[in-house]
């Protein structure tokens, strides 16, 4: 492939897969602001609401280790046009299911197409080199947070007008429509073209998933010690993520209006904490080789001392409130981009899918049960309790075990690298 056409599948593959992840995140994150309407009409309480949610989460998390194989073994452009499809499809199933076992069952399914997002990362892997890839993903993540403040508006101002089925029926036809539009324009890339060692070669030679080299993953400190940190880290994304609204609408008494003033400013500060993140990583990558997590240890630290903070500001202070929850969403996703680009730094390009797919498969094992622990605790004591309760602890422990992963993340890195100029010289023969 030539470099100007690489320079130019690139664009189009970031602005595919920004779209992809902005509206699927609309649409997996509408169950937030939709919860109370959908629990009235079903007719259900906080316990069963949360296992819905686990539902979802629990499927993806078991469709994980199959989508990085998948996405290893075979062309990622068109894995990710049928993921966008099915996205849509169970979508549309899940707006037209009359029953709440049936909407559980369409809901869960929607949680196959959740976890075919490690295709995508590692296609953009393979289109921009390790020194940038922080931003890369920092700007390819700004899709998250916006894609939830997409989902927010669209629940709030279309949910009470037309009712919460009908705004399901429009994101499922974006992912219908996305899948016909990622099959037709993006094209495959040759693994590891944009390695340092390889990226000046027109040709490269193929290479596939070589399960012997996904077994080396778990050779790897560095790999089992991000397992570990996603596994917890993941635990107040979840419960924020799917109960944050109910908290402000049970427990703060905060009306739509109060829910839109809160929730947007901090969702767009939030979205800015992903780029900065990126950049911050970057930047100490290029100084240390430990400097991608300890960007992500301190963006942890300052993040669980400051929710501490604004979960104690009193009912009475909205204003004080709303200041300490932008500030706090800042720091929250720091770690994100990093630890994105550090599975890239440690894995082969043929086995990164699969290395993507083993990380979110352990931190959704645990966050699975995340909603639903949050409900049982919320129904002993108060949601904000249990919001404060999960998103500390996990926080401090995933610091931890990122400080610790920025001691050794150096020597597998250099690994990689010592085995992408092997392949380089192998490939000049």
């Amino acid at each position: 492939m030539k470099l100007a056409h690489r320079k130019k599948q690139g664009r189009l593959v970031i602005s595919l897969s920004f779209a992809f992840m902005l509206f699927h995140q609309a649409d997996k994150l509408l169950i937030g602001p939709l919860t109370s309407d959908i629990m009235e009409s079903f007719q259900i309480d906080e316990v069963r609401m949360g296992a819905l949610v686990s539902g979802a989460l629990i499927v993806g998390t078991v469709f994980y280790p199959i989508w990085g194989y998948l996405y290893d073994r075979f062309a990622r452009p068109k894995l990710i046009a049928i993921a966008s499809f099915l996205w849509g499809s169970t979508t549309w199933l899940s707006a037209i299911a009359p029953t709440f076992p049936l909407f559980a069952a369409t809901r869960s399914s929607t949680g196959i197409d959740d976890s075919s997002y490690p295709g995508i990362y590692s296609l953009i892997g393979d289109h921009f080199p390790p020194k940038t890839r922080g931003k890369i993903y920092g700007l390819l993540q700004l899709s998250m947070p916006i894609g939830y403040l997409l989902g927010m508006i669209l629940a709030i101002a279309l949910g009470g007008l037309l009712g919460w089925r009908a705004v399901f029926y429009i994101t499922g036809s974006l992912g219908i429509l996305l899948s016909l539009v990622i099959l037709l324009t993006v094209k495959e890339a040759p693994r590891g073209q944009s390695e340092p060692e390889l990226s000046d070669r027109e040709l490269i030679r193929i290479h596939r998933f070589d399960f012997q080299e996904a077994l080396r993953l778990l050779q790897k400190r560095s790999m089992w010690l991000l397992f570990v940190q996603g596994f917890v880290n993941v635990f107040p994304w979840q419960v924020i993520t799917y109960w944050f609204f109910r908290y402000l609408e049970s427990e703060r008494f905060y009306g739509q209006s109060a829910v839109m003033l809160t929730m947007v400013p901090a969702v767009l500060i939030l979205a800015s904490g992903y780029f900065a993140g990126g950049l911050l990583g970057d930047a100490a990558f290029q100084r240390t080789k430990k400097g991608r997590m300890l960007v992500s240890m301190v963006g942890a630290l300052i993040g669980a001392v400051l929710i501490a903070l604004t979960m104690s500001i009193p009912i009475d202070q909205p204003i004080f409130f709303g200041i300490m929850l932008a500030i706090t969403a800042f720091f929250m996703p720091m770690g994100s981009p990093n630890i994105t680009s550090s599975i890239n730094d440690i894995a082969l390009p043929e086995v990164r899918s699969t290395a993507f797919s083993l990380q979110y498969f352990i931190e959704n094992s645990g966050a699975a049960l995340a909603p639903l622990l949050a409900g049982f605790i919320a129904r002993s004591t108060s949601l904000g309790f249990a919001i404060l309760i999960i998103s500390v602890i996990a926080r401090m422990i995933a610091a931890l075990f990122m400080g610790w992963c920025a001691f050794v993340i150096p020597n597998d890195i250099e690994t990689l690298r010592n085995q992408m100029k092997l392949r380089a010289e192998e490939e000049a023969l």
